[in-house]
């Protein structure tokens, strides 16, 4: 079911006309020799409250390729964009009274719940801005949006989307599987073939796996350090192998720094990828969080596009915009 990407020829020409000065245009070195994508990650979410229309909506002004939801279920199995379970730093849901008795401690956390509440009751709560370095100026303004809206404005605009499925494995453990849901949407939109204008992410290879089985949509493996978890393991191994990954998956999304070290070294993970098929989406680039100390923010996107990544997850889409537009003219 997995796309059959001939493209190692191309892929080797590219990087044989990589070196470039500054009378050469831009030759782009990823998988298919386009421009990398600039991925809003949860929209423009630097600018506006994550997650929420006008943070999207921020982002297709600003250029981004592809808007990004993160998708949680509620308690009446509607999919909408969370990046977490939990919602008291997302939303106002501390400051009403009516859900006071719905908070409740899970594992170490003591929060209100996504799954507890449904789509209805979530719609009365407003979004907030949850970074506190970051404006505060739209708090309590927008709603949650469910995810079919987010596809609503996309193909009103005529972008890309990239959902990220979070969590399923607990999801499934409370009855509320999102897998014959997210199926439903993407059938009935014609999302579920290879050419959809929408990718699906997550960080569980079980659910890609089985998502594999039932659309030929593209699929995204994302994966970090294997040490956050095992300390002992080699800092550049991700969570999941690429030779596993592409049994199933169309593209990898690392944590940034798997392809790039924090001295703006190539990792070769790039190649690595591109020569099993499959596309790099690297996450996160945020202009308030640089790669290292001294770095600006342009000169990191500057040498991870130069690496010929296929997109890039950025919470400040005109920022990497503009970096990617002004290397085409080299």
């Amino acid at each position: 079911m997995r796309r059959l990407l001939m493209l190692a020829g191309l892929v080797a020409g590219l990087a044989a006309c990589s070196g470039n000065d500054a009378a050469t245009p831009m030759v782009w070195t990823t998988l298919d020799g386009r421009p990398p994508l600039v991925i809003a990650h949860r929209g423009a979410s630097g600018d506006r409250p994550e997650h929420t229309l006008e943070a999207y909506a921020l982002a297709i002004e600003q250029g981004a390729d592809v808007i990004e939801p993160d998708l949680v279920m509620t308690a009446d199995g509607v999919l909408v964009a969370r990046h977490d379970r939990y919602l008291s730093t997302t939303t106002d849901v501390a400051d009403r009274a009516e859900f006071a008795a719905r908070r409740r401690v899970d594992g170490e956390r003591d929060d209100w719940w996504v799954e507890d509440f449904t789509f209805a009751e979530l719609r009365t709560l407003r979004a907030r801005q949850p970074w506190p370095g970051r404006g505060q100026g739209f708090n309590d303004q927008f709603l949650i949006p469910a995810f079919e809206e987010v596809l609503d404005l996309a193909a009103e605009h005529g972008v890309r989307t990239e959902p990220e499925v979070k969590t399923p494995g607990y999801f499934v453990s409370v009855g509320l599987d999102p897998l014959p849901e997210l199926v439903r949407i993407l059938r009935e939109r014609g999302l579920d073939g290879e050419d959809a204008p929408t990718a699906i992410q997550c960080f569980e290879p079980d659910f890609l796996a089985r998502l594999n089985g039932a659309v030929d949509t593209p699929l995204l493996m994302l994966v970090f350090p294997m040490r956050e978890l095992d300390p002992a393991a080699d800092p550049l191994q991700p969570t999941v192998a690429l030779g596993d990954m592409a049994a199933f998956a169309d593209g990898v999304g690392p944590a940034k720094g798997l392809v790039i070290t924090p001295a703006g070294e190539d990792t070769g993970l790039v190649a690595r990828a591109h020569a099993l098929g499959l596309t790099v989406h690297p996450w996160t680039f945020r202009d308030d969080q640089p790669v290292a100390e001294g770095v600006g923010i342009e000169a990191e996107l500057d040498r991870i596009y130069r690496l010929g990544v296929d997109g890039v997850f950025t919470d400040f889409p005109a920022t990497a915009v503009r970096v990617r537009d002004g290397m085409r003219g080299e």
